[in-house]
């Protein structure tokens, strides 16, 4: 599929335009390792912007330090008006991003010992203090958005790869989040799986959620993307639409890294 996601977004004038994500001059290190190299990159709401690169050049640890799951050194992020500090400081605006921000994984970390309706309704119950009926509610609406609400009382290991997938990403979606962090979801799973995730992530960008993609899939990239963002030896080097950066890259290494990943 080639043609390009439509969004169903707001088309008043008077929407807030205010990024959800800004990060001005990120640093991070792994001891010698200087594995993000002042990065700047802003994302606005309902926009979909989709982080591609080689294996080890930072973009898994760009986004996890979005929701606070790595610390940086030095700069500044802010996500929904709400700012981290470096050295993975804790606080009010680390709670709220982790509340607000939903994550979906390479691995699918459900817990394997309750059902797949339980794993939906924990978090809102627990951090968002729903009441039963409410979370169930949410939970078999979500489960029918993904496909799988006929699986909703089976457990974890009864389930395909690419149907755990969805629960995972069922269970960030039930916690009502401003932005979707999506850290390589497809790499986990056999190829014949992989299309029921990208399908469901393709619902989720029709419907303009605020999504950061990490992923080799650049025909999805190519897709579902508003901005292209590549990322090499951990600094941003080029970005842009995705028809502009998969088709005239200004960049060597970017054209490098194309030719690569686009010969087959």
């Amino acid at each position: 599929m080639n043609d390009k996601v439509k969004r169903n977004r707001p088309t008043d004038e008077t929407a807030d335009t205010t990024p959800i994500v800004r990060m001005e001059r990120v640093n991070k290190h792994f001891g010698e390792l200087h594995v993000m190299r002042d990065i700047d990159l802003s994302v606005a709401p309902g926009e979909v912007v989709v982080i591609i690169g080689a294996s080890g050049s930072g973009k898994s640890t760009l986004i996890r330090c979005v929701n606070g799951l790595e610390p940086f050194q030095s700069g500044r992020i802010e996500v929904d008006g709400n700012t981290l500090s470096p050295n993975g400081a804790s606080g009010k605006s680390l709670q709220a991003v982790r509340t607000e921000v939903g994550m979906v994984f390479q691995q699918f970390n459900l817990f394997p010992h309750l059902s797949i309706r339980d794993n939906v309704t924990l978090a809102p119950r627990k951090v968002r203090g729903w009441t039963r009926q409410q979370a169930d509610d949410t939970a078999r609406r979500l489960l029918e958005r993904v496909g799988i609400i006929d699986q909703a009382d089976k457990f974890p290991g009864q389930l395909s790869g690419g149907q755990q997938q969805r629960v995972a990403l069922a269970r960030a979606l039930a916690m009502e989040p401003r932005l979707m962090l999506f850290d390589e979801p497809t790499s986990a799973l056999d190829p014949e799986m992989i299309g029921e995730v990208l399908d469901a992530m393709r619902e989720l960008a029709n419907d303009g959620m605020t999504m950061m993609i990490v992923t080799h899939e650049m025909g999805f990239a190519r897709e579902v993307a508003d901005r292209v963002v590549f990322v090499h030896n951990g600094q941003i080097v080029e970005q842009g639409p995705p028809a502009a950066l998969f088709d005239t890259p200004q960049h060597d290494r970017t054209q490098a890294f194309l030719s690569r990943v686009l010969k087959h």
